[in-house]
């Protein structure tokens, strides 16, 4: 099932403010809010659908890596599993978000129905280089990644004091009554266990060092410094909680033929002085393969010619981009006797003195008639 768009899960223009945004999360998040829907499942999931959107809108950088690669750019593409808010469970939305709720709902945290808290463990970063043809083409790497993982032999124990809720409730007395005040055990910092048994060299959490070998599904179509996250494959949760993700950074290698202008390619041609006035037919490069195209007779230097559907897929699904073609006449830099004698014997010909009209359009026309029909 396909991620909704999350403009629209907030109800807000693409072009709405921070302000509007976070007016527009805070009336959805009441709406169903865990303590107005207890129980609910499908509540629960647009509550959680709510946080996604916000967590992304409301960051400058997110946000833009977002209006121009979509779910893709922003972690929403998962490579290898996952999905949803970025295995966060509800403690960890209040945690971000709670000072959005004020105090409608004790303080804006939601009731946990005396249930630790779940940690959860870092996202880990990677970059990946893709040549242009696993670009077109979409690709599966696998990788070896060195990440924390639950250590075998490790054994838990309920804290003691906070008798595993991970939050310790604090009474005091005052001149206006009793007043009670909830925070984190700092003895299990919010976990709800403390570390028994361990093994030689894991640490303090439950946790050691390994390798391993992860799966990526890169979709076709992607762009340097798009962003793909894989669910679930970061460093492990702090005893024994919920893994982070993977973040997957695209790069692309550079090619020697073939210049990339999001969906388009671009190709420089030369042909010969001779090729451009009687015209020739040309090889050109794809990304796969190669093509063949008629250059006219007369052609002048500078002229573009389209190949439709020969550049990149889109991202978005919205079809291929186009391969343009650039023709350069190319002039020889050294020429012997006999070649300067007949091209000064060719100077003198009328039909060899330039004449531009109409057709030979300046640049900017040229570009314009290309892009507009």
């Amino acid at each position: 099932m396909s991620k909704r768009d999350y403009y629209d899960i907030l109800g807000v223009e693409k072009t709405a403010d921070e302000k509007a945004i976070k007016k527009a999360y805070r009336k959805i998040a009441l709406q169903y809010h865990p303590d107005r829907n207890p129980d609910d499942k499908e509540a629960e999931e647009k509550f959680k659908e709510a946080a996604e959107a916000y967590e992304i809108l409301s960051d400058a950088d997110k946000r833009a890596r977002y209006d121009r690669f979509g779910h893709q750019g922003v972690g929403g593409a998962s490579g290898g599993g996952g999905g949803g808010f970025g295995g966060m469970n509800m403690d960890d939305i209040f945690d971000q978000f709670g000072d959005i709720f004020g105090g409608a709902f004790s303080g804006g945290r939601a009731r946990s129905g005396g249930r630790q808290r779940v940690a959860r463990g870092s996202d880990l970063r990677i970059k990946i280089k893709l040549n242009l043809k696993e670009v077109a083409t979409g690709v599966k790497k696998k990788i070896k990644v060195n990440k924390l993982v639950n250590a075998e032999g490790v054994t838990y124990s309920t804290c003691s004091t906070c008798n595993g809720q991970g939050r310790v409730l604090r009474v005091q007395q005052t001149m206006l009554g009793a007043m009670q005040t909830q925070s984190t055990c700092q003895t299990c910092h919010g976990t709800g266990k403390i570390i028994g048994k361990k093994p030689s060299g894991v640490d303090a959490q439950g946790l050691k060092r390994q390798e391993e070998l992860v799966e990526i599904n890169i979709p076709a179509g992607v762009e340097e410094g798009m962003q793909l996250k894989v669910g679930g494959k970061g460093n492990a949760g702090p005893f024994d909680g919920v893994p982070g993700d993977l973040l997957v950074v695209i790069e692309e290698e550079k090619n020697d033929l073939l210049q990339r202008d999001g969906v388009n390619l671009h190709y420089e041609a030369y042909v010969s002085f001779s090729q451009a006035a009687l015209g020739a037919t040309l090889e050109v490069p794809l990304v796969e393969g190669k093509a063949k195209i008629k250059v006219e007779a007369g052609t002048q230097s500078g002229k573009m010619l389209r190949l439709r559907g020969k550049g990149l897929p889109s991202i978005q699904s919205y079809g291929s981009g186009d391969l343009f073609v650039h023709i350069n006449v190319w002039t020889p830099k050294k020429l012997s006797s006999e070649e300067k004698a007949m091209l000064e014997k060719l100077d003198n010909s009328e039909n060899f003195k330039p004449k531009p009209g109409k057709k030979e359009q300046g640049f900017f026309n040229k570009m314009k008639d290309f892009f507009g029909g």
